[in-house]
């Protein structure tokens, strides 16, 4: 993607990395993320207008801890370190890199100068987030102290003149206050952004550059429904229309009406050439009797890279394969160019025989909310676009046990009702993920004064930021009893139904 103004953060392997490169693009700055490693000559071909340091597991002083790029400091190039970014330029530099005797984790008061440009519009106090067991003991020379806490005498420094920043806390995360502002002034003081990366901007550049790079060539698309593959499909469609052609595998385990109404919207609204496969029996055929979560998935997985095969074989030979990988893919697959397909389930591998000639990745660069946004800019519906987040393997995952016709349309109905209740209450959007879950579990109910032994049903509803971490939704009692009330009298062979009230951790989000 080309782009005027580019923020380079370096990867040293720490667990906010993404959130560090979205919260640069939240700024309508171009952000990369790139190995600790990255070469000076490949720094100097890319031409960034400041580099960030990310923060890391490792200890500065450890024989093989990751360093950076002999030289960098003297590119003349803004650089903010962050965490082991900041203890890594101390180190380099010439400072001192001692572990604390205290560890500090969690909100911390940290007295700031806000004199510097990096703080602007901070009072002299702020709640940041640390999370660290080594610290700066001393800052090298030439770099003056601006901030510090009650266990961490040196919690940020600058180099002014070299426009050197280094910061012991994370600002990228929620716990720290007004954190993105410090990002923020990072970005426009000290390293003089403009701010005019827009998504608007993205699209108009892909478009035109897949026309460019397929021309009279075919492109072939798995399509799943989904958000991802959705938005790729969509701006390969307004690329290069009727070259594009879409097999839309449908196992049967998708939502209630959900399989209808992605035809629709491809068909009618975009016009695109679709394949259908309704594939329901003969995936429900190779499921029967299992019971095991990971069986269903490497099941469902291979099953559908077979029928996805089948169907592209009778197309012949196509130019492109274009699939929906998007950002978060590259970076957790090592920041490499990825040479297999991102399958319907993440489980299989390259179709052996489909013939094409090259892979076509629209939306590699981009994060999830950065693709919703592309989604809008396209013209999608905003229900497909922000749909829930949905496992590869669909409801098979969210019914414990066996996989039955029966249970499936059980589940269907039900999860329908609970989604409707909350977009009817308006909380579709503040709760990030929300859906029914077919326990194995029967027990004894009443009902029109005779005994029923009956499926139960779990709710589950969890806000997070970024799927990693999350906490269960606090949904109101009355919204909670409708639903309840509605899928006991509305959906058969059901007589009790729970709401799920753990976090992840220690649970995950969804039960399979």
């Amino acid at each position: 993607m080309k782009n005027n103004e580019l923020i380079l953060i370096l990867d040293f392997g720490g667990q906010y990395n993404q959130l560090i490169a979205r919260r640069v693009r939240e700024c309508n700055v171009y952000s990369e993320v790139v190995p600790y490693n990255i070469s000076i000559e490949k720094i100097k071909e890319k031409a960034p207008k400041g580099i960030i340091f990310t923060g890391g597991p490792a200890s500065v002083y450890g024989e093989d801890s990751p360093r950076c790029a002999d030289g960098i400091f003297d590119l003349g190039i803004p650089i903010l370190g962050i965490c082991y970014g900041m203890q890594l330029m101390t180190h380099t530099l010439g400072g001192k890199v001692e572990k604390a005797e205290t560890r500090e984790y969690g909100q911390t008061d940290v007295n700031i100068d806000n004199t510097s440009s990096l703080f602007t519009d901070f009072n002299n106090t702020n709640k940041f987030l640390m999370s660290h067991t080594d610290f700066v003991q001393e800052v090298p020379a030439g770099f003056k102290n601006i901030g510090s806490t009650s266990h961490c005498p040196n919690a940020a420094m600058e180099n002014v003149e070299k426009n050197l920043y280094g910061i012991q806390f994370h600002p990228e995360v929620n716990l720290s206050i007004n954190g993105t502002q410090v990002i923020k002034n990072f970005l426009f003081n000290i390293c003089k952004c403009s701010g005019d990366w827009q998504i608007s901007s993205f699209v108009e550049e892909s478009i035109k550059s897949l026309k460019e790079k397929i021309g009279d060539g075919k492109a072939l698309c798995a399509l799943s429904g989904g958000v991802d593959s959705s938005v790729a499909a969509v701006l390969l469609s307004k690329a290069i229309g009727k070259k594009l052609t879409c097999i839309f595998v449908d196992h049967g385990l998708l939502r209630k009406n959900e399989g209808d109404e992605v035809e629709k919207i491809f068909r009618e609204q975009f016009d695109i050439n679709l394949i259908r496969v309704n594939a329901k029996e003969r995936f429900l055929n190779k499921l029967a009797g299992i019971t095991d979560p990971e069986k269903k998935r490497k099941i469902i997985g291979e099953e559908f890279i077979r029928v996805f095969e089948e169907e592209a074989k009778k197309l012949g030979t196509v130019d492109f394969l274009v699939q929906g990988t998007i950002y978060p893919d590259v970076i957790e697959s090592g920041l490499g160019k990825s040479s297999v397909i991102k399958s319907h389930h993440n489980v299989g591998g390259l179709p052996d025989y489909v013939d094409f000639k090259e892979i076509v990745e629209p939306l590699r660069d981009l994060f999830k909310d950065e693709v919703r946004k592309t989604g809008l800019e396209l013209g999608i519906p905003e229900n497909l676009v922000y749909r829930q987040p949905f496992p590869g393997p669909g409801l098979a995952i969210r019914i414990i046990g066996d996989i039955t016709d029966d249970k499936l349309e059980i589940l269907k109905d039900a999860d329908s009702i609970f989604r409707e209740e909350i977009a009817n209450a308006g909380l579709h959007k503040s709760i990030n993920q929300y859906f029914a879950v077919l326990t194995n579990l029967k027990s004894v109910g009443v009902m029109g004064d005779e005994r029923t032994y009956d499926y139960t049903i779990a709710l589950r509803a969890v806000e997070t930021t970024d799927f990693m971490t999350g906490v269960w939704s606090k949904i109101p009692y009355d919204i909670l009893e409708k639903v309840s009330s509605r899928i006991v009298n509305e959906v058969k062979h059901v007589n009790r139904v729970v709401y799920d009230i753990t976090s992840k951790p220690p649970a995950t989000i969804e039960w399979e």
